[in-house]
């Protein structure tokens, strides 16, 4: 197997309110899709947003669930500044902040924030590894 992550897709409650959040709120730039799913560019991979009930249904399971799942989806920029950046643009676009942006145990910056269906983010800077543009 060539491991790589090709698209993440989230489970939403309302797809034009996440769509909003996602395009709108955190600048995502989506991409054409079909009706009742949105797809967005992330430099190599792709975000999709898809009702949660299909979603389940398509999958073979209950849709019912709540709490933390065990997964975190990261958001890595360059600097310190660029946390704080992208944590206020998404509590600007209706994110819940659940651990405000610092100095974490590892040595990097990071935070983390709930998106509109609770599926959880960590924006984080790690002065260790960077894979990406000096943006």
């Amino acid at each position: 197997m060539n491991p790589r992550i090709s698209m993440i897709t989230l489970g939403v409650k309302d797809l034009q309110k996440s769509v909003a959040f996602y395009e709108k709120g955190l600048g995502f730039p989506r991409i054409d899709s079909s009706p009742g799913v949105a797809f967005f560019s992330l430099n190599g991979t792709w975000l999709g947003l898809y009702n949660r009930d299909a979603l389940a249904e398509d999958i073979g399971i209950e849709a019912r669930g709540n709490g933390f799942n065990g997964v975190t989806l990261a958001h890595n920029v360059a600097s310190n500044e660029q946390v704080d950046d992208v944590m206020a643009q998404a509590e600007k676009a209706g994110a819940n902040i659940i651990k405000p942006a610092q100095t974490v145990f590892w040595g990097g910056y990071s935070g983390y924030f709930k998106d509109l269906d609770n599926h959880f983010w960590e924006v984080a800077h790690n002065p260790f590894l960077w894979i990406g543009p000096e943006d």
